[in-house]
């Protein structure tokens, strides 16, 4: 294992999926703390229909990744407070924009390569320009989650009462899905657009169950997340089948015990959120 380090490919491919796992974690967390798991996943499909578009016109396609994503990322934060109504919402724009990408693919004459990577990833591939390009992405993303990350924490549990108290909730939505964009972009090499869901939700889901304190979920959901990713990348090294493949299978083989069991382990599903409610109340 370790003599495999020595390849650049390989160095690649653990910097740029570290940075990409550490990144997806934290964003992941609030992500599912706030309700928006199904924006990210719709925000997954946009990209990709950005990158297609891109692809047609010969841009590279992480542009016209971050133009949709960033786009759709703005719009939806400044859609209204309503659970029902802001899914609907973004339920329709996610079915134009799949048809979209569709339209993309068909009229994209290049490698079907190109096209594929953008769905599913190709970590193994990537240079060290992507790696620089990944570093840059990470750090913005964390500079700009350090910024907003404490009064973030309090609207995602009491929205009502961080707002009373004079948080700027929308403007922390809109902030906080721009961030989102910006790690569906950065995480288009590690496991494609398709796949991003994965490591968004799936560590956080699986950290929320285990664990009651913000903090701890964090930190436990980017262990969780570099476990998948590295292991995936090992495991694809030494098999035939993609990275992607590894890392959801992992992160869905840690989460189904760990829902199932939840009761076993004093963890009714729901009550970690409500018991960080209160004690931010």
């Amino acid at each position: 294992m370790f003599a495999l380090l020595h390849y650049q490919f390989i160095q690649n491919a653990f910097i740029a999926g570290s940075m990409v796992a550490v990144v997806a974690a934290l964003i992941g967390y609030f992500l599912l703390t706030r309700g928006l798991t199904f924006a990210g996943h719709a925000l997954s499909h946009i990209g990709f229909a950005g990158a297609a578009g891109a692809l047609v016109v010969g841009v590279d396609p992480i542009f016209g990744l971050l133009a949709f994503t960033i786009a759709a990322g703005v719009g939806i934060g400044l859609l209204g407070k309503k659970l029902s109504e802001r899914d609907i919402t973004i339920g329709i724009i996610m079915t134009l924009m799949l048809g979209l990408g569709a339209l993309f693919i068909s009229l994209y004459s290049g490698y079907a390569e190109r096209a594929y990577s953008i769905l599913f990833g190709t970590i193994l591939g990537i240079s060290q320009t992507d790696v620089l390009v990944t570093a840059i992405f990470s750090v913005i993303t964390l500079i700009g989650l350090g910024f907003i990350f404490r009064p973030l924490l309090f609207s995602s549990f009491d929205p009502e009462v961080a707002e009373a108290r004079g948080i700027p909730v929308r403007a922390l939505a809109v902030i906080f899905l721009v961030l989102v964009a910006l790690t569906v972009s950065m995480s288009v090499q590690v496991v494609g657009v398709l796949l991003i869901f994965t490591l968004l939700v799936g560590p956080a889901a699986t950290a929320t169950r285990l664990v009651h304190q913000p903090v701890a979920a964090i930190i436990l959901s980017v262990f969780l997340s570099l476990t998948y990713t590295w292991l995936g990348i090992f495991f694809a090294i030494n098999g035939t089948w993609p990275v992607s493949f590894y890392i959801a299978a992992l992160s869905f083989g840690v989460y189904l015990p760990v829902r199932l069991f939840s009761q076993k382990l004093h963890m009714p599903a729901g009550t970690d959120i409500h018991h960080v409610n209160h004690s931010h109340a």
